[in-house]
């Protein structure tokens, strides 16, 4: 049965700039070190980690939110896209980013991991220059 679940981080840069980075092809693939294509537009599709991650934006309130359809080249044809939601909150001299990712298949138990290594992490690095 697919499962939710939410995580939260804190970046050292203020909301606009994290919504600009998440939706910008240059941006996100310099937030997180790895090829990306996106998109700032309602309905446009965008690309992850060279691909290993594809989805499509839903639902777009710069600088606060963000909900995409979400999926890995993992899930197979039988598996329903997931969902991912951010919400970007000013936080002291940053911001709190809260991601809640619904609708993960079974077994696919290492996206929370994932999240933290090869977004959070990267993103912490990449605002704090």
């Amino acid at each position: 049965m697919p499962h939710d679940f939410t995580l939260t981080a804190s970046i050292p840069a203020p909301p606009s700039a994290v919504y600009a980075a998440w939706l910008s092809s240059d941006g996100h693939t310099r937030m997180t070190g790895s090829s990306a294509r996106a998109t700032d537009q309602v309905g446009g599709d965008f690309t992850a980690w060279d691909g290993y991650i594809t989805g499509r934006n839903q639902e777009l309130e710069p600088d606060r939110r963000i909900v995409q359809s979400w999926r890995t080249t993992e899930f197979d044809v039988s598996h329903d896209d997931s969902q991912i939601e951010v919400t970007l909150e000013p936080e002291n001299a940053g911001t709190k980013l809260t991601l809640v990712h619904r609708n993960v298949p079974d077994g696919h138990d290492s996206y929370e991991t994932g999240w933290v290594t090869h977004y959070f992490e990267p993103m912490r690095k990449h605002f704090a220059k």
